[in-house]
């Protein structure tokens, strides 16, 4: 058996692939799902913790602390006891998978497809989604939030996988830096410059590049001025520069092998963005009914 600490542990994954040879894969798909219901577990208790009031003659820093914890141990208990259902519907997509494709080794853990649940998206937003099902990487800033979640979900898997964090963290964040595709920059011609993460070109950018008008926060006020950005042929080279960019610079180490809330951290310790209320925004669309819609798809 798997050790329970490795329930949400990021760095469980060589473990897995270890017990994916000896079981040929069952015993490691199982542990697998029970790890992505225990993270989706937790980050439901955080949500809900964070709409109460932390601010208490008998809150400090330790109590967060350990609170956290408890949230962590309760997520852990309920997925490996009758959990709320998830692991198993998991667990029987991937052995059909590994059936139909005579994989010996379990998927990673930032594999996982989302979480299929009933759908609460408006009726427009379901018709506007399956046109959008067949659209190319171009179309982009005309996807609602779940056809944006659909579309860029391989990609972000793929970088979340390279920078130790979870998928529906990184499209949250592009989310954040183009409203849902909608603005995302755009060249000279008009064409989608596809940077999802609003990165600057800088001198070391030999690319194309798109110039635009930003607001950047200094010593706390908004400041107009011209920036130039990265353009790239497909999104799939956007998740793959920024998960490059974040792995190869030390600024932004403490944001890798991280749980949500880590993440954010290391980004702003890293000073990925002038906006003082960045964490923030980024934290409410992670909690957002929207992604939950789109992950729901």
């Amino acid at each position: 058996m798997l050790p329970d600490s490795l329930a949400l542990n990021p760095k469980s994954l060589d473990s897995l692939r270890l017990q994916a040879k000896q079981d040929n894969g069952k015993e490691s798909v199982r542990a697998a799902a029970q790890q992505f219901e225990s993270y989706f577990l937790q980050m439901m208790l955080r949500t809900m913790r964070q709409t109460l009031s932390q601010d208490g003659p008998f809150d400090s820093q330790e109590t967060k602390m350990f609170s956290e914890m408890f949230d962590q141990q309760v997520a852990q208990n309920i997925s490996q006891s009758k959990g709320l259902g998830l692991a198993d519907m998991l667990v029987q997509q991937m052995q059909l998978s590994l059936e139909t494709q005579g994989v010996k080794t379990a998927p990673r853990p930032y594999d996982l497809p989302p979480v299929a649940q009933p759908s609460e998206v408006a009726v427009s937003d379901a018709a506007a989604s399956g046109a959008a099902a067949n659209a190319g990487d171009a179309d982009i800033e005309a996807m609602t939030p779940r056809s944006f979640v659909n579309k860029l979900w391989p990609h972000a898997v793929d970088a979340a996988a390279e920078l130790g964090v979870s998928p529906h963290v990184l499209l949250a964040q592009a989310a954040l830096e183009t409203g849902w595709g909608k603005h995302v920059l755009k060249t000279a011609d008009g064409t989608a410059s596809h940077n999802l993460f609003n990165i600057k070109a800088g001198s070391r950018w030999d690319g194309r590049t798109v110039a635009k008008e930003v607001t950047e926060y200094v010593n706390g006020k908004a400041v107009k001025s011209v920036e130039t950005f990265r353009a790239y042929d497909t999104p799939a080279e956007a998740f793959a520069d920024y998960a490059s960019l974040l792995s190869n610079n030390p600024r932004y180490a403490g944001a890798l092998n991280q749980d949500a809330e880590g993440f954010i951290k290391g980004l702003r310790q890293g000073g990925f963005a002038t906006d003082p209320g960045y964490g923030d925004k980024l934290r409410r669309i992670i909690g957002s009914a929207a992604l939950r819609q789109g992950l729901a798809a």
